[in-house]
C-alpha cells in the first residue's frame, strides 16, 4: 500500500479527490497524511476523513532550508520516505504537492524526487510558473490543459508525467477556464496515483 502525503495552501479539491479515491476498496494508495504551509481551508478534508495534518509556517524558520527540513521531518514522522531512506523497509512513499502555494527547498526535493509529484494547470513546459491560466489566456492560444510532473529543483521543469487538454471558448475569463482545468486535474491527479501505486508508472524511469 503506497503512503501518501499531501501538500497544501487553499481549499484541497484535489486532496479531496484523493482522499474520495483512497477510500474506495482496492485502491492501492492511501493518503497518511496532509500537510500546509497555512491554515489552510482545505485542512478541514483530513479532519474530516481523519487523516493526521500539520501546519508547517515558513515564518517560524530562518530560512527556506530550515522550513523544507521540518516540513521533511513531519512527512517522515508519518511514515512516508524518500526511497532513499534506510529506515524505510517498506515501499517508498509519495509526496503531492497539490496546491501547495510555495516553491519547496532544493534539499527538501533532492530527499524526495522523483517521489515528489506536482499538478500544474497549463501543458508544460508551456507556461510555468504562478500564472499559468492567465498566462494561456494572454497568448491566445487554442488549448490548454493541466500536467502532473516530478519536481525538481526548478519551477515546473521536472518530467512531465501526465496530461490532459482542454479547448478555450471565445471570450472565457480566467476563472471559468481554470474551473474547467480544475475538473480535469482531480480524476487525472487520482489516476497518475494509482498508476504509481500500482507500477503501471515509473518514477524513477522518469526521472
Amino acid at each position: 500500500m503506497l503512503k501518501v502525503a499531501v501538500l497544501i495552501s487553499g481549499g484541497g479539491s484535489n486532496l479531496r479527490a484523493l482522499l474520495d479515491a483512497t477510500a474506495e476498496p482496492g485502491f492501492p494508495a492511501r493518503v497518511a497524511c496532509v500537510g500546509s504551509d497555512t491554515d489552510a481551508a482545505g485542512l478541514a478534508h483530513a479532519e474530516a476523513a481523519g487523516v493526521p495534518s500539520f501546519v508547517v509556517r515558513p515564518r517560524d524558520y530562518g530560512s527556506r532550508e530550515a522550513w523544507g527540513r521540518a516540513l521533511a521531518a513531519r512527512i517522515r514522522e508519518q511514515g512516508v520516505h524518500p526511497a532513499a531512506a534506510a529506515e524505510a523497509a517498506e515501499q517508498p512513499g509519495l509526496v503531492v504537492s497539490a496546491g501547495l502555494m510555495r516553491i519547496l527547498p532544493a534539499p527538501f526535493v533532492r530527499e524526495f524526487s522523483p517521489r515528489l509529484i506536482n499538478t500544474h494547470p497549463a501543458l508544460l513546459p508551456l507556461f510555468p510558473g504562478a500564472h499559468a491560466v492567465r498566462d494561456a489566456l494572454a497568448a491566445g492560444v487554442a488549448e490548454t490543459g493541466v500536467t502532473v510532473h516530478v519536481i525538481d529543483e526548478g519551477v515546473d521543469t521536472g518530467p512531465v508525467l501526465r496530461q490532459a487538454r482542454v479547448q478555450l471558448r471565445p471570450g472565457e475569463r480566467e476563472d471559468e477556464l481554470h474551473e474547467r482545468i480544475k475538473e480535469l486535474e482531480r480524476p487525472l491527479l487520482v489516476q497518475t496515483v494509482r498508476d504509481i501505486a500500482t507500477g503501471e508508472l515509473d518514477l524513477a524511469a522518469a526521472h
